[in-house]
């Protein structure tokens, strides 16, 4: 089919969405990552202080579960609305409320000022955290995935797995900054601030990308055939009950293995090892920069290989890794460090980078918002909610890294289990593509 002038603007619209999925995405993540960081080196002392310091480091990762438990809420809700109202709306609702939570964060009162309630305020905005981030990831993945060629799906919505690593990277980018031009002091009085409160500039971006973009061509399409489903959460649980599990459990494994180098290191390097908490942020800084050019990159190869496949073999090395990784780290040595956690979010690359292109292929069109949020958000609670509190309280019974390992690699068998249970993309979904959308990239 020659191109015409509807194909011509559809190449444009294809590449703003892409740029909205993964500037939104990158936007929310900071927002949740900047917590993360902040959780286990900041927010233990100042909202839970104790004589122990794992016993505060153990209460600031509760309230990073209540992100994680306030994600299905978001994943029913938003989900839903999604697939009704449409996925723009939704992403521009979920950005606000995310945004707004992290900024008003950056302003509580710590427990030295108001005691308890510094932290049951804390737990509220974390919620309100987790239900905008549990409905961003569904839209986000389909703004980017609905306006490419079904056949290059794995690139074109690996867009939305770069935000994690972008997000990360610009939380621990500027809490290395700060922790370096700041005294141990000023950093906890109130330059930890300084970091949640920059979430104001980064909404304002994000909005203005999203708020110019138009609704994708499949749910234009669906909306012209009359099609929106009237209960979609329903449809989904008497409808796509396999696919549903089988979404659910393969994002298991790559949830543990990013709690374990983003957050819990930093925990074990400065509580066992006697490193300093930039050691760690550096080294995640430096992972999550080589994560930028690997997500797409795995999503790409997994257009060309059994997506599948691709990200069984990344599952198997994660379960591995840890194995090796500790004993590395264990010598002290900065350079071991940097290596392990670089490695071990390369494979936590290859499973997410095709991880949105696989997931959203589990269920029909017209309810893919509604199930890969529930699949997002409902394996955000068995994974990544309790991984670092799992971590945190081995370590402190066992005092040793073993049984840590072994969770993780528990957790990427049950990733193994959701590939063997989900199915490859059907040649029908693609040869009923419209045929804009296609030749915008075959051109």
């Amino acid at each position: 089919m020659p191109p015409t002038q509807t194909t011509d603007v559809r190449r444009p619209a294809l590449i703003r969405a892409f740029a909205a999925s993964l500037s939104g995405t990158a936007l929310e993540w900071y927002d949740f990552a900047i917590y993360n960081v902040a959780a286990a080196v900041v927010l233990g002392p100042l909202f839970f202080p104790s004589s122990e310091p794992l016993t505060a480091t153990l209460l600031a990762f509760s309230t990073y579960a209540v992100g994680y438990l306030s994600r299905p809420l978001g994943g029913f809700l938003f989900g839903r609305l999604g697939d009704q109202l449409g996925r723009k709306r939704v992403l521009v609702t979920t950005l606000l409320i995310t945004g707004i939570a992290t900024m008003l964060i950056g302003l509580l009162p710590t427990h030295a000022a108001i005691g308890g309630a510094a932290g049951v305020l804390l737990v509220v905005l974390r919620f309100a955290q987790g239900v905008g981030l549990g409905g961003e990831w569904g839209g986000a993945v389909l703004l980017s995935s609905e306006y490419g060629n079904p056949k290059q799906r794995g690139f074109w919505a690996s867009a939305a797995q770069i935000g994690p690593p972008a997000g990360n990277l610009m939380a621990n980018g500027v809490l290395a900054l700060l922790g370096a031009v700041l005294s141990e002091d000023q950093f906890l009085s109130w330059g930890w601030r300084v970091a949640f409160l920059l979430s104001a500039v980064l909404v304002v971006f994000g909005l203005w990308i999203r708020l110019k973009l138009e609704e994708t061509p499949v749910f234009k399409a669906i909306q012209e055939r009359g099609d929106r489903p009237t209960a979609p959460i329903s449809e989904v649980f008497r409808t796509q009950r396999r696919p549903l599990v089988a979404a659910v459990l393969c994002r298991v494994g790559p949830d543990v293995l990013y709690a374990l180098f983003t957050v819990f290191v930093l925990t074990y390097i400065t509580t066992q090892l006697g490193l300093p908490r930039n050691a760690g942020l550096t080294a995640v800084l430096i992972a999550s920069g080589f994560q930028l050019f690997l997500m797409p990159l795995a999503g790409w190869l997994s257009d060309r290989v059994n997506r599948r496949v691709l990200y069984a073999g990344a599952a198997v090395c994660g379960a591995v890794w840890p194995f090796v990784f500790f004993p590395l780290i264990d010598t002290g040595s900065r350079l071991f460090l940097v290596l392990g956690i670089v490695v071990g979010l390369a494979f936590h690359a290859f499973m997410y980078g095709p991880q949105a292109a696989f997931i959203s292929e589990q269920f029909t069109p017209r309810l893919r918002y509604t199930g890969s949020s529930l699949a997002y958000t409902l394996a955000g609670v068995i994974g990544g909610a309790v991984a670092p509190l799992v971590f945190t309280a081995l370590l402190a019974a066992f005092d040793t890294w073993t049984l840590v390992a072994v969770y993780v690699a528990v957790a990427c068998a049950v990733t193994l289990t959701g590939l063997y249970l989900g199915r490859d993309p059907e040649v029908e979904e693609v040869d009923q593509a419209p045929s804009s959308t296609l030749s915008v990239d075959s051109r």
